[in-house]
């Protein structure tokens, strides 16, 4: 499940530190963290993976703009390090909109880019060096760059589009997508990924599914808070793409929303459809008292 910080703690990475220990103590054996413009999502995994060992850490995700993957690389093995081999790297491709309005600067070439980035960050985990130089990226150090105690580190990407899902295949170790539902998992996502990868002679993909969730008692409440909270997806044309590949009539329909027992209902059709893994992603009134999400989480 996706862990959120607490905006109102006194202090955000202890907040997350007890969350990540009250989760674990729940049952929950996996927690994800998202990129924001505050927090770091690699740091922050490393120190809850150091402070709670045993639980596995990951980031959901992190985009790939304006980070080299040399720094990416470096972040993702300290993370490795420091929880003892229970970090998982999760990619995203970014929006253009977005990117341009906070830096100031857009990416074009995005597939290019994930290749080129992915290209580099497996000849770090995997040989422990690296000398590329492509047409959107070069990464030529002259100093050592495995960290010891850092590898491997497996990667996912956020794709969702049959390029993106391609070149995940054959370089990463599986797709970590978003508002993609259990028809479209089952149908488009599994196949994709798992042609690319055979055919680059990898071992079949994990299709982690990340689901937006809401544990409530009053589903329509819930419904209408899924509408604001995801209604920015639908301005993004990957998300939009994906969405109407469900067939869904809004993207809140894509949300688990209701009790405990048909939220855990709704969510068994992603691993029915071929999803291996999930990630629960709440929504805004969950966000800090997610003692029924660990429910939810412990009893998938």
């Amino acid at each position: 499940m996706v862990l959120l910080p607490n905006p109102s703690a006194d202090n955000a990475v202890d907040d997350v530190i007890e969350q990540a220990r009250g989760a674990y103590t729940a049952g929950v054996r996996q927690v994800w963290f998202a990129q924001r413009f505050d927090l770091d999502a690699i740091a922050l995994a490393a120190v809850v993976g150091a402070a709670v060992p045993g639980l596995g850490v990951g980031t959901s995700v992190v985009p790939l703009n304006p980070r080299h993957p040399l720094i990416v690389a470096s972040l993702a093995q300290t993370a490795q390090a420091a929880s003892h081999g229970n970090f998982s790297l999760g990619l995203g491709l970014g929006a253009h909109e977005p990117e341009r309005v906070a830096f100031g600067q857009a990416w074009p070439n995005t597939i290019t880019r994930l290749r080129e980035h992915l290209t580099v960050l497996r000849s770090v985990f995997d040989t422990g060096a690296v000398d590329f130089h492509g047409s959107e990226l070069s990464a030529a150090p002259a100093w050592d760059v495995a960290v010891p105690g850092g590898r491997p580190v497996p990667v996912y990407v956020a794709a969702m589009g049959p390029k993106a899902l391609a070149v995940t295949g054959e370089l990463a170790d599986g797709t970590l997508p978003y508002l993609a539902g259990p028809r479209t998992i089952g149908e488009y996502i599994v196949p994709t990924i798992g042609k690319a990868a055979a055919e680059a002679g990898r071992p079949r993909p994990r299709v982690i599914a990340a689901v937006p969730v809401l544990v409530t008692d009053d589903e329509a409440a819930g419904r209408a808070v899924a509408a604001e909270e995801l209604a920015f997806y639908a301005t993004i044309p990957s998300y939009r793409n994906v969405i109407a590949r469900e067939g869904v009539d809004d993207v809140a329909d894509l949300a688990a929303v209701g009790s405990v027992e048909a939220v855990v209902r709704q969510l068994r059709r992603y691993l029915d459809a071929g999803a291996t893994d999930l990630v629960l992603s709440p929504l805004r009134s969950q966000d800090f008292a997610p003692q029924a999400l660990w429910e939810v989480a412990a009893a998938l």
